[in-house]
């Protein structure tokens, strides 16, 4: 049997199992499953779930509503990583239930302020046709 190079994109079976959990991790989220209050008064978005070629690990890319207090909606989803799990767990169709673990995707934030930027009047009168600027310029 033949090993994947390192490099390799995940397999279809990882990437089948990986957008399971995210659908069963969002859903658990947005119901509260979880009694805690702390964690209910961070609501995320669950961005993509990336799982290890093992299919144990389950690593969850989230953003924070709003994109603000990251740290502390990832410091209560951390608290409450067991009792998650255990949700989780009994919504997939897995023999076993992945570790989770929870992580601040930073691309969001980068893919905000590219399109800020990209918004910006400065790059706008750069990015206009020519006919467009000799119009701009008329008197």
């Amino acid at each position: 049997m033949s090993r994947r190079p390192a490099s390799a994109s995940p397999s279809h079976r990882a990437e089948r199992v990986g957008e399971s959990v995210r659908h069963a991790l969002a859903d658990v989220l947005a119901r509260g499953d979880v009694p805690d209050p702390e964690l209910a008064r961070w609501p995320v978005t669950v961005i993509e779930v990336k799982m290890t070629p093992d299919l144990k690990t389950a690593r969850a890319l989230i953003v924070p509503l709003g994109g603000k207090n990251g740290k502390e909606a990832l410091a209560a989803l951390n608290a409450q990583r067991k009792a998650i799990r255990h949700v989780v767990a009994q919504r997939i169709n897995m023999k076993f239930a992945p570790e989770l673990k929870f992580v601040l995707d930073e691309g969001f934030t980068q893919r905000l302020r590219i399109d800020t930027l990209l918004r910006s009047p400065a790059v706008a009168r750069d990015l206009a046709s020519p006919e467009e600027k000799d119009e701009d310029e008329a008197p």
